[in-house]
C-alpha cells in the first residue's frame, strides 16, 4: 500500500465489512499504524469518507463510523442509478456531441488499457477510479440538467452512493479486475445505446449498473 488511493479504498471496505462498528472512534495514529502507512493518507482519506457519509466528526477529536444500514446503501444506489439513469436517457434522446462522445470513447479507451494486462496491480485502482469517475460525470453534465446534477450531488454524501465511492478488496485483485471488466463491458454498452438514441434502454443499462460495486460479489 503505497498511496492514499490505496488507503482510501482499504478503509471503505473495512467500514463495509463492518470491521469498525458504528459509533466507533477512529484517530488518525492508530489506523496508520494498523495499516502501516503514515498519517498523511490517513488524514485525506478521513476527510474524504467523511464527505462520503461513512465517517462523522467526533464530539471532541477524530471521527466516528457512521451508522448506516444495508437497506440504506441499497436505496442511495437505487437513488443514484435512477438519477443517472434519467441523466443518460435525456442524453440519448436529444443526441450526443462529437466531442461528448470523443470523451466518453476515451475514458473506455483508458479503461482497457488499464486491464489489458489481464490483472490489476494497486495503482490501476486509483487510475481506475480516476476514469470511471470522468466518464459518469461527462454524462452528468452532457445531460445539461441541474436538477439532476442537484440531487446526485446530494445523494453522493450518503453512505457508498457515489460512484466515487468504489469498493475494492486490494487483498483479493484477481476478484476485483473481474468486477472491473464487467463494469467496464457495461460502460461500452451504455455508449451503444447512447449512440443508437435508445434512451430507454440506456436508463435501464444504467439503472444496473449502479450495483455493480455490490451486487455481483457472488457471480465473480
Amino acid at each position: 500500500m503505497t498511496n492514499s488511493a490505496n488507503v482510501l479504498a482499504t478503509l471503505r471496505k473495512l467500514i463495509m465489512d463492518g470491521e469498525f462498528q458504528a459509533g466507533a472512534k477512529l484517530a488518525e495514529i492508530p489506523v496508520a499504524e494498523q495499516l502501516g502507512v503514515s498519517r498523511t493518507p490517513v488524514r485525506l482519506a478521513f476527510r474524504i469518507l467523511e464527505q462520503e457519509g461513512l465517517l462523522q466528526k467526533g464530539e471532541k477529536r477524530g471521527y466516528q463510523i457512521r451508522e448506516f444500514t444495508a437497506s440504506d446503501v441499497q436505496c442511495a444506489l437505487e437513488v443514484r442509478g435512477a438519477l443517472e439513469g434519467l441523466a443518460v436517457r435525456r442524453l440519448a434522446e436529444r443526441g450526443i456531441a462529437p466531442e461528448i462522445k470523443n470523451t466518453l470513447q476515451e475514458c473506455i479507451d483508458e479503461e482497457t488499457a488499464v486491464l489489458s494486462k489481464g490483472y490489476l496491480t494497486e495503482s490501476d485502482v486509483e487510475s481506475w477510479s480516476r476514469i470511471n469517475g470522468r466518464f459518469h460525470r461527462t454524462i452528468i453534465d452532457a445531460s445539461q440538467s441541474a436538477p439532476i446534477a442537484d440531487a446526485i450531488a446530494r445523494n453522493n454524501h450518503l453512505p457508498f452512493a457515489s460512484v466515487d465511492s468504489l469498493i475494492i478488496d486490494l487483498k483479493a485483485l484477481d476478484k476485483e479486475y473481474q468486477k472491473l471488466n464487467f463494469a467496464h463491458l457495461q460502460h461500452q454498452i451504455l455508449l451503444d445505446a447512447i449512440l443508437r438514441g435508445e434512451g430507454a434502454r440506456a436508463e435501464m443499462l444504467m439503472r444496473e449498473h449502479a450495483y455493480v460495486g455490490l451486487r455481483y460479489e457472488d457471480f465473480l
